[in-house]
């Protein structure tokens, strides 16, 4: 009987912005380093609406989503062809998202703050989220210099 083991997994937020372009590359590099599997996430919702209804119908966010999600790894993962990956895009907030995703991971990556980050934090919301209860160990970097976050 023979059993193999899987390769650690590492998971990384993914949202298009530079942060998390840095931290999908710092992540590659892991991976090749350590024989992981790569999974980049992104998450998606429908917009908030206030008032008025909204008529998303011929709006297709998923697909968006998946498009967006497709153009950055293939952009950003050039330099790794050898790492395993495994992109996936799920509906909800990317906070809550991203740390069910990596249950089973050995490590979560993300960005410093991504789309929609006051200027000057530290950390965004959904990494604050993250470092507070993923159930792995969780590595934030940093926007332009692929290096994490020292708090």
């Amino acid at each position: 009987m023979s059993s193999q083991i899987s390769p650690p997994l590492i998971v990384v937020g993914v949202d298009g912005s530079e942060a998390s372009r840095a931290a999908l590359r710092w992540a590659a590099r892991q991976a090749e380093l350590t024989g992981a599997k790569l999974r980049p996430v992104q998450a998606w919702r429908l917009p908030a609406t206030y008032g008025m209804p909204v008529d998303y119908s011929d709006a297709d966010f998923e697909k968006q989503a998946r498009e967006s999600l497709r153009r950055t790894v293939d952009e950003t993962l050039r330099e790794h062809p050898g790492v395993p990956v495994d992109p996936q895009v799920v509906e909800g907030h990317p906070a809550v998202v991203l740390t069910e995703a990596a249950k089973d991971a050995e490590l979560l990556v993300v960005g410093s703050h991504g789309h929609g980050a006051f200027t000057g934090m530290l950390l965004g919301s959904v990494s604050h989220h993250c470092v507070h209860h993923a159930t792995c160990p969780v590595l934030v970097v940093r926007a332009g210099t692929d290096r994490p976050v020292r708090t």
